[in-house]
């Protein structure tokens, strides 16, 4: 039996838009660097590699084809352990967020919103890759990496011009090639699958850092090649961009290093090794430092599902939105405090269950006072008629509360937290606007 992969047509405005967000003269390829996050990031904080091909798509995840008109292109990536290949190809959307199109992206997720999403994804398009157990229940593994990585962490993307030529030849050499795992974390990893991809556009223009990386390719390593590759062939469009990770209750992704980067920047690895191996601690920093230090945010630009790249909200808009959140809040609520707010919301979708409505979009079943209510968590659906404004505003709030604050990474643009507050004003009481 097949593996099935969903047919990428333009299911509304919003999808165009997203994809034309995405300047580019014809078609591209864009290297993913990805936050680490869990127990990986506490481990190693070097992150995830994928690459984004537009003009490229899935017959089915393991077997390439060319787009057709309205086709969004695919995500491929080196994986460990998944169905015993060596890499795996999903639709843009879908691998971002986990559901058909823009308007589908909930605005606020929890593990159990994440969880079924992922696997009402699973059940559908990737049942041969991840089949069910025995007894019915999602598989372990890592097929979970294959959908809703938006949800785990921050993305950082560096895109640069291809040409029809180069994506045929892509998809006939790989499609030619054994689709088998032969992933190693020091020698074979998901950032020397997408150097591999790369170079095979543009030969040699990626490699790994002997010195800084200890001979292991890292995401930041090739993302900082390509960035100054880019500079350096202004006739090949290129952009930079972030995708923010989805506000909610899942743990929050960590800035991405490098070997020596990390090494240095972790203080239960580096004291010990100045104390008693000073000059390897030595070595270290120049590796570091002669590497040459890369931001991956410098200049990006934030994407959105459905929306344009716009400027990350800057500092001072941040604060006076906070503010003005906290006045509206503390007006439609005066006896709680803005923390006892803040949990609102927390407490009503920790004893929810998702689930999909007639349109196919996530809802949560929240108990309030005693009955059972359906909320509509996406931005076509929080509006909806079901669905009660206190609940919709609580909702609301906690994502606007995670936009605004303060983090190293950007978290939203102003036209998204405009957009998010537009939606708020419509669902407070009259007096509280």
């Amino acid at each position: 039996m097949p593996v099935r992969t969903p047919i990428r047509r333009l299911p509304s405005l919003a999808l165009l838009v997203f994809l034309l967000a995405l300047p580019r003269a014809h078609a591209d390829a864009t290297l993913l660097l990805e936050e680490p996050f869990g127990n990986m990031g506490a481990f190693t904080s070097t992150g995830h590699a994928a690459v984004y091909l537009s003009r490229v798509c899935a017959e089915t995840p393991v077997r390439l084809r060319r787009c057709i008109p309205g086709e969004t292109g695919v995500v491929i990536s080196r994986y460990n352990k998944i169905a015993g290949y060596d890499w795996i190809a999903v639709p843009l959307i879908p691998y971002l967020y986990a559901v058909e199109g823009p308007n589908d992206v909930p605005l606020f997720v929890n593990p159990k919103v994440v969880a079924f999403l992922r696997n009402q994804y699973r059940r559908t398009y990737l049942e041969t890759i991840a089949p069910d157990q025995l007894n019915g229940e999602p598989p372990g593994g890592n097929w979970t990496q294959l959908v809703g990585s938006a949800y785990d962490r921050t993305i950082y993307g560096y895109q640069i011009e291809t040409s029809a030529q180069q994506d045929d030849e892509f998809i006939r050499v790989y499609n030619s090639q054994a689709n088998r795992s032969h992933f190693n974390l020091l020698l074979h990893n998901c950032a020397d699958f997408v150097r591999g991809v790369i170079n095979f556009y543009y030969p040699k223009t990626l490699h790994r850092n002997i010195i800084g990386d200890a001979g292991i390719t890292t995401p930041k390593q090739i993302a900082k090649l390509l960035v100054k590759f880019s500079s350096k062939h202004p006739e090949l469009q290129s952009a930079s961009f972030v995708i923010p990770q989805v506000p909610g209750s899942v743990p929050r992704s960590t800035t991405v290093h490098g070997v020596a980067e990390s090494l240095l920047k972790a203080k239960k690895y580096i004291v010990p090794v100045a104390v008693f191996e000073p000059i390897v601690a030595g070595a270290l920093a120049v590796a570091y430092v002669g590497g040459g230090r890369f931001d991956p945010k410098k200049n990006a630009l934030v994407l959105a599902p459905g929306q344009p790249p716009q400027p990350p909200l800057a500092t001072a808009e941040r604060r006076s939105y906070q503010h003005d959140l906290n006045t509206v809040l503390s007006q439609a609520a005066p006896e709680l405090k803005p923390r006892q707010q803040e949990k609102i919301w927390t407490h009503l979708e920790n004893n929810s269950e998702p689930q999909l409505d007639e349109y196919g979009r996530v809802t949560l079943r929240v108990q309030m006072d005693e009955q059972w209510v359906d909320v509509g968590i996406a931005r076509e659906n929080i509006l909806n008629e079901g669905t009660p404004p206190d609940l919709a505003k609580e909702l609301l709030a906690a994502r606007l509360q995670e936009e605004l604050r303060s983090s190293d990474s950007p978290r939203a643009s102003q036209a998204e937290v405009m957009h998010d507050w537009n939606l708020l004003r419509q669902v407070l009481p009259l007096h509280a606007d």
